[in-house]
């Protein structure tokens, strides 16, 4: 059993320090956010733990700080679903930190009920992809004035089921839990293809990844029988610490091996899906989310 899992998940190690880097990771608290956050910590990162519900978020720093000597790591209030707060997190990095090399866009939502963020946007679209946009928006800056920097996007295999939606990205005509999953994770994708375009030239390097099929909190909206499904093949699913091999790949691997704008899985470059690979759809999907967010970004 054993030897039939270990073709399926990836063996990958590195020995990289980031001693005097600060990373932020989004939705740390939990899953493969809070085991990036303690890889990075362990490499002797400043980690800044951007999550939505504190008391979760000081008590995974804690956690971090127990397992790992002398770690370097606070946790910060952020909730995706709300521009505000996103706002307030930007403005509390700035007036806190003096550089940030690395931004790993990891929270997310998948297959929930039909719900809105704040500011009136379908849950997944709203957080898995607007809330990462605005923030990396906010911080392009002080990852500027950092660079060499990188921004991460968690992505998934379930991109390749995705469609941007333009006539309804918040799914009041025809909502599907899964398919506007698989729409906001074709967003991270496109979005960072186009991102790497713009910001390649400033030092700011971008990668989207698939970390595989992890068990995580992710799961908790899934149906009965595709839990089923899940348990049957539960030797395949990664533990989170396993999920978090191609984020923390796409963080320490020289920039010379990797690609901005690239697709990563099991610790390796991957070929996206087509529709992840039209760069049509990309700058038509930054226009709509800058209009949508009421921002201008050239």
């Amino acid at each position: 059993m054993q030897a039939i899992r270990s073709l399926f998940i990836p063996m990958w190690s590195s020995d990289v320090r980031l001693e005097g880097k600060t990373a932020i990771v989004t939705g740390a608290n939990t899953g493969i956010g809070k085991e990036t956050a303690k890889d990075l910590a362990s490499r002797g990162a400043r980690v800044i733990l951007a999550c939505r519900d504190m008391a979760k978020g000081e008590q995974a720093a804690r956690d971090i700080m127990k397992e790992v000597k002398a770690a370097k790591v606070v946790a910060r209030q952020l909730d995706l679903a709300d521009t505000k707060s996103i706002c307030q997190f930007a403005e509390n990095i700035y007036n806190t930190e003096k550089a940030l090399h690395y931004l790993i866009n990891n929270a997310g939502v998948a297959i929930c009920p039909y719900s809105t963020t704040v500011d009136g946007y379908e849950m997944q679209f709203g957080v898995n992809h607007l809330g990462h946009f605005f923030l990396t928006f906010l911080l392009l800056d002080l990852l500027k004035h950092s660079a060499p920097s990188r921004v991460i996007n968690v992505s998934s295999v379930a991109h390749t089921m995705g469609k941007i939606q333009f006539d309804d990205l918040s799914g009041e005509k025809d909502y599907h839990p899964v398919r506007a999953y698989a729409q906001s994770k074709l967003a991270n994708v496109l979005f960072t293809r186009e991102l790497a375009k713009r910001t390649e030239v400033l030092g700011v390097t971008t990668y989207s990844v698939d970390p595989g099929v992890v068990d995580t909190e992710l799961t908790r909206h899934f149906r009965r029988p595709l839990l089923d499904v899940l348990k049957t093949f539960n030797f395949l699913a990664r533990t989170p610490a396993e999920g978090a091999y191609t984020t923390i790949y796409c963080t320490v691997t020289p920039e010379n091996q990797l690609l901005t704008g690239g697709y990563y899985k099991d610790c390796a470059r991957a070929e996206a899906s087509r529709a992840g690979q039209d760069d049509g759809t990309a700058l038509k999907l930054w226009a709509v989310s800058c209009r949508l967010l009421d921002i201008r970004w050239r």
